[in-house]
């Protein structure tokens, strides 16, 4: 039987079904239901042998329908006790990355479209470069009315170099001033034979080349009534690439109306370049090409068209209608994923024509009600590979594609064996998730993808599911749904309120909008090679239960999550999300709404990864380690974490509004000391991949080049790469490029939280920085306006980092911060201006100062340096019965506190960040009859307990007090009504600790004020008071003259195959025009060798593919162009060796055109001979062997067009060089997985 229709199959008690392998008898079984259980089994396939012929399983019902089986719903695939599902379809490639660029309508300039109506009249011209496809000059010539136009129109022709395409269509009419000279210029240049005979307003269309004997053309006879037939030419030409396209030229009249115009775009199709073997890919299959711009919906679908001519990397395809990127860009990895979305196992719902029942159609105009796997605890055996899903899910809790639902241990802990897997699965146009992973620990799955789903995608549902393997999986087109409150969009979240208490109206962006790609609802859990390439929120996110929810209620302590380790995170790539690539923070509220919370249960709440060893908080902390993130085209955020330790290493951000932010675990006193890092990673700021304008991209505006390109946030918003929230952070060894301020946009390579009233630790500290000098704006501190407010909350005053080595202001062990902070400011800094900052030698800390009754003053907190500059600090109340506040000071200096308004009651100083010995004066306005009590003890933060308990004594004069420090003495100057205390801090301090291990040394002030005066000790004078030594205070010296070798990321690139080399070419030539106004070299870089060519003429650098290895160096005067066209082409093909990559610059080629040579850069991977032009310039990348690789790059530019330039990141050692012997790779990835899955 082929197919059958069934109401409905159960399989039990040993039963089985079996499909039937018979390549030519498709087989499709369509059912409201499969239920597999106690002994009963599904087979299509083996894991040893899979499927080869074409099974479908359709899955009917609607949502209205009565029937529905207990655990499992409807429209479904089900496993319970005892069942086995064993799919296992053909093997094919599951995703791969373009090798490629794929430009807007297959061109690298884009398809060309013209047409005009008035206003066309005479002879319009297109120039076209037949190497790029370009459309260069675009003119009109109005040859009907004046006669000058003609001699200009001579003049242009004969100005365009041998070779060019020259496009004509009339508009309107163009004969009556079209002179015999210029039709004469017409039939000689471009081999034209209607152009001598042009009349009164005849259509005339013409493709040609400069200097070729024959073109395309055609003509109409103009009618009376006003209408023509059209006049169409079109010829096709070849790139140097190898594309084929189409220039086609048009004339007409339409019932008295002129028409012409002019295309120039692909022939036909588009070959794709993929990274991997994809001989299992066939025509009619679908792929989709993930965006790699700031909009997910830039993501193209394709169906696969026959291409005999494809080697084993390429595929056909149609049009595309965005760019794609397909290569390494400015160092950072941007190749888009291609991914396939057809297998011969098909398992998909039937559905209605539009949405049905209850299923939000408020939402959603079509039918979300589709089929589901799901499989329950103790099942006998689960395999899914080489299966495609589409149609499935439903928005109803858990009703998902694939859905493990509290199955425990799914691997060898659990008894299975193998273990439990989901490989090589397409799940796209789905209604409900992609897998959902509820419950269940050990679970592979693998080289899978989700595009174009509702929900979270790759769900981990209630915080309690572990040790799962999530391996080469992609997700994309990761859309908004209703079932969680995380799933839901602002108008999903404002309208769904069946889960609220009372009248509360969900806020959308801290309750809701975080729909996910990969929700990782526990840390310990492994992320290998893994790409979120597009959600409407968020690409990966770590959210932390405090407790378990769902169904999982007490399986774990609360706080567990928080605390536990975070499993391997290797290789993965984010981009093209709305808010965040990479986001490690916050939590779900885990209880039901009350009257003191109305919040529904699972909306976004507060939580902090805090990663100890066995997940308790007693034992040491355990770092997390984020290795090798990619993540670009991020509208928001590349990367935020908040916690500690965390440490990112070998990441790469670009194009992102904000590249990383790292907040603290919490802020003292919350938190005894964390730390976050990251290290040996590259930001860049605006890269060369400028994007596609549409597909829902929201800002199309200049760059800072001035050149066109999409836009993150807003065309205003101050571009970050590194940005400091509060700290401690550390930067080291890490590259920024590209970081260019232009007018009406900031762009910096380090910057600061926005807007931030919190804290910020002058432990933040950089080193071994390296800023590329295409980075303008190094610092920047915020100035008050559209994005910075008014700039002048706490944490926006006290911005600070440390640089270590000088390697971001030149001067070693210098601190730098807001300009106008005139608490760490002393004669001896350096003001930047532009930075709105200032670079100060000292040594700082914190002073932390809590305040009660009343609890909300505000502090004037001054330096006895700049009595006239205090500093105004809000303060922070977060739900605490006192206000606090945490300003940056600088050690050995003495300081006055006041408030304003009345002076609190009870004030309590901790020095925090302070090391043994260090010591600041602090003076506390009061008035002047107020009565104190002051005392000092160790707080220990963990359990609150208190020892160390001293009194102070009042001393009698503020000399005694100054000369012992370190005995608990205060004195009162009832004169200024100031209180004096010197804070020293008497243990050590290790690490990031706020404290010693000790506890938290702090000093207690309680006051009895009989009187409420406003003291205003401000304006007392203090050079009798202050203790400050300026001797220490040294001006700015030492500035680092030579460069940091050790500086900067240490990688040629960051990419998605680290196991492989890649190295950096760059090729600059130089035309006539360049040497005309002072340039003096050419050159071709390697890396970070330079060759610098002074000589007019070719020069060639040939590398070995496999090693890397510079071979030989070579240049050729082409003055006498035919002997050195001879020396040329020999040397191309006698001296080059096989398996090398060429490079090939020129230099004021005064001897062009060298057409004896042109067809030897056909050894060198061009597709065509190559047209050089006089006076004009060249640049190559192309490689002599069997294959020809994607990456080769040809520009000939001829004079006039800027010189021809060109860099590329080239892989080394690819299988398709034929590179001798066995290539050994370092393949950490796949060491990672095997050690995942070995047998425990």
């Amino acid at each position: 039987m082929s197919s059958a229709s069934l109401h409905s199959i159960t399989i039990e008690n040993g039963g089985k079904l079996v499909f039937n392998d018979a390549p030519k008898s498709p087989i499709t079984l369509k059912t409201r239901y499969i239920l597999i259980r106690n002994g009963g089994e599904l087979h299509i396939g083996a894991e040893k042998c899979p499927y080869n012929s074409t099974a479908t399983i359709i899955l009917y019902g609607k949502s209205t329908d009565a029937l529905n089986v207990e655990h499992f719903g409807q429209k479904f695939i089900g496993v319970d006790k005892g069942g086995i599902l064993e799919l296992h379809g053909r093997k094919s490639l599951s995703w791969t990355f373009l090798a490629q660029t794929l430009y807007p309508g297959g061109l690298q300039s884009g398809a060309y479209r013209f047409d005009k109506y008035w206003g066309s009249r005479g002879i319009n011209v297109r120039v076209i470069d037949q190497g790029t496809a370009k459309v260069l000059a675009a003119h009109r010539f109005d040859t009907h009315l004046w006669a000058n136009e003609s001699r200009r129109l001579q003049e242009f022709l004969r100005c365009q170099p041998r070779g060019r395409v020259v496009a004509i269509a009339v508009g309107d009419s163009a004969s009556r001033r079209l002179t015999l000279s210029a039709r004469n210029d017409l039939s000689e240049l471009l081999g034209s034979k209607e152009a001598r005979y042009l009349g009164y307003r005849q259509p005339w269309a013409a493709v040609g080349v400069i200097g070729e004997s024959s073109t395309v053309e055609d003509k109409q006879l103009y009618q009376p009534n006003g209408s023509t037939d059209m006049a169409v030419a079109r010829r096709d030409f070849q790139t140097y690439n190898g594309i084929h396209f189409t220039v086609t030229a048009f004339s007409e009249w339409v019932r008295g109306v002129p028409h012409c115009g002019f295309r120039v775009g692909v022939s036909n199709s588009v070959i794709l370049n993929l990274m991997d073997d994809a001989t299992s890919w066939l025509p009619g299959d679908q792929i989709v090409i993930a965006s790699t711009d700031y909009s997910m919906h830039q993501a193209e679908e394709f169906t696969l068209l026959p291409c005999p001519e494809c080697n084993i990397y390429q595929v056909k395809i149609g049009k595309p209608r965005y760019l794609h990127m397909g290569e390494v860009v400015d160092g950072i990895d941007m190749r888009a994923e291609v991914g396939l979305l057809s297998r011969n196992i098909l398992i998909k719902g039937e559905m209605e024509d539009s949405c049905d029942g209850q299923n939000f159609c408020h939402f959603f105009s079509y039918d979300t009600f589709g089929g589901q796997i799901k499989i329950l605890r103790n099942f006998a055996s689960v395999h899914l590979s080489g299966i495609e899903l589409t149609n499935m899910g439903q928005q109803i809790l858990g009703s998902y594609p694939i859905h493990f639902h509290l199955a425990g241990d799914v691997d060898q802990k659990g008894g299975y064996n193998p273990p439990t897997y989901v490989d090589n699965v397409a799940i796209h146009h789905c209604f409900s998730r992609c897998v959902a992973i509820h419950a269940t620990n050990g679970l592979l799955v693998k080289d899978t993808i989700g595009y174009d789903t509702l929900g979270h995608c790759f769900f981990l549902e209630d915080g309690v599911e572990q040790r799962n393997i999530l391996y080469h999986n992609l997700g994309l087109l990761t859309k908004p749904g209703t079932i969680l409150p995380s799933d839901r969009n602002e108008i999903m979240c404002i309208s769904i309120r069946n889960r609220v208490c009372g009248n509360y109206i969900p806020v959308p962006n801290t309750d809701c909008m975080a729909v996910t790609t990969f929700w990782i609802s526990n840390p310990n859990n492994h992320l290998i090679n893994n790409a979120a390439a597009g959600a409407q929120d968020v690409g990966v996110w770590y959210i932390f239960h405090r407790a378990p929810t769902g169904e999982s209620v007490g399986k774990f302590p609360e706080g567990q999550s928080e605390f536990t380790p975070l499993g391997i995170f290797y290789n993965n790539r984010v981009h093209s999300n709305f808010k965040a690539g990479l986001f490690i923070d916050n939590g779900v509220k885990t209880t039901k709404c009350n009257d003191n919370d109305p919040r529904e249960v699972l909306a976004i709440d507060f939580a902090r990864f805090r990663p100890h060893q066995n997940a308790d908080p007693r034992q040491p902390r355990v770092p997390a380690v984020i290795d090798g993130l990619i993540a670009f085209k991020n509208n928001d955020h590349g990367a935020w974490a908040r916690g500690g330790d965390i440490i990112f290493r070998n990441s790469g951000f670009s194009d992102n509004g904000i590249g990383l932010t790292l907040a603290s675990d919490g802020t003292f006193p919350t938190d005894e000391g964390s730390s976050l890092e990251v290290t040996r990673s590259v930001f860049v700021g605006e890269s060369i991949n400028v994007g596609c304008n549409g597909g829902q991209n929201r800002y199309w505006g200049k760059g800072a080049h001035g050149e066109y390109r999409t836009l993150p946030r807003n065309r205003t918003f101050p571009i970050r790469g590194f940005q400091i929230y509060d700290g401690p952070v550390r930067l080291t060894q890490c590259t920024f490029k590209k970081y260019l301020s232009s007018h009406g946009r900031y762009c910096s390579a380090l910057g600061f939280f926005m807007r931030n009233p919190w804290q910020i630790s002058p432990q933040n500290n950089v080193s071994q920085v390296k800023l590329e000098s295409s980075v303008n704006l190094e610092v920047f501190f915020g100035k008050p306006g559209q994005w910075f407010g008014t700039n002048s909350l706490d944490g926006d005053w006290t911005s600070i980092f440390h640089d270590l080595d000088g390697s971001v202001t030149g001067f070693p062990d210098t601190f730098v911060a807001r300009a106008d902070n005139y608490l760490v400011r002393h004669p001896g800094c350096l003001i930047v201006p532009r930075w709105n900052g200032v670079i100060c030698t000292g040594k700082y800390a914190q002073l932390y100062v809590q305040a009660w009754h009343p609890e909300n003053p505000s502090l004037l907190i001054a330096k006895d340096l700049y009595p006239s500059h205090p500093l105004k600090l809000q303060g922070v109340n977060r739900r605490a019965p006192y206000q606090q506040y945490q300003p940056v000071v600088m050690l050995e200096q003495a300081y006055i506190l006041s408030w304003n308004g009345s002076t609190p009651e009870q004030i309590v100083l901790y020095p925090i960040n302070f090391n043994r010995g260090d010591w600041i004066q602090v003076g506390l306005c009061y008035p002047r009859g107020t009565v104190f009590k002051v005392m000092s003890d160790i707080n220990q933060r963990p359990n609150g307990g208190v020892h160390s308990v001293k009194r102070y004594k009042a001393a009698s004069s503020l000399s005694i007090l100054q000369k012992n420090p370190s005995k608990s003495l205060y004195f009162f100057d009832f004169s200024s009504g100031i209180l004096f205390i010197i804070l020293q801090a008497k243990h050590v301090r290790k690490g990031h600790s706020y404290c010693s291990k000790h506890g938290c040394e702090r000093v207690r002030i309680l006051a009895h004020i009989n009187s409420w005066e406003t003291s205003s000790c401000l304006q007392m004078g203090y050079s009798k008071k202050g203790t400050s030594d300026l001797g220490h205070l040294s001006p700015l010296t030492g500035r680092v003259a030579a460069s940091c070798s050790q500086c900067g990321a240490p990688q040629v690139a960051i990419t998605s195959d680290p196991h492989r080399t890649y190295i950096r070419v760059q090729i600059q030539s130089q035309s006539r025009a360049d040497i005309q106004n002072g340039h003096k070299f050419a050159f071709i870089k390697v890396n970070d060798d330079v060759f610098l060519f002074e000589k007019p003429g070719l020069f060639f650098v040939t590398i070995d593919a496999c090693s890397g290895e510079i071979l030989s160096r070579q240049h050729f005067d082409t003055v006498q162009a035919l002997p050195a066209a001879d020396s040329i082409a020999n040397y191309i093909h006698a001296t080059i060796p096989e398996r090398s990559i060429t490079l090939v610059c020129s230099r004021d080629d005064s001897g062009w055109p060298l057409i004896h040579v042109s067809s030897a850069f056909l050894r060198l991977g061009a597709a065509k001979p190559i047209k050089f032009f006089m006076e004009g310039s060249f640049a190559m990348l192309g490689f002599k062997g069997q294959l020809k690789p994607a990456w080769i790059k040809i520009i000939s530019h001829s004079v006039g067009q800027l010189a021809a330039s060109l860099q590329q990141y080239v892989p080394l050692k690819l299988h398709e060089y034929g590179c001798p012997g066995k290539v050994k790779e370092n393949r950490r990835d796949l060491k990672l997985f095997q050690d995942l899955i070995s047998p425990i």
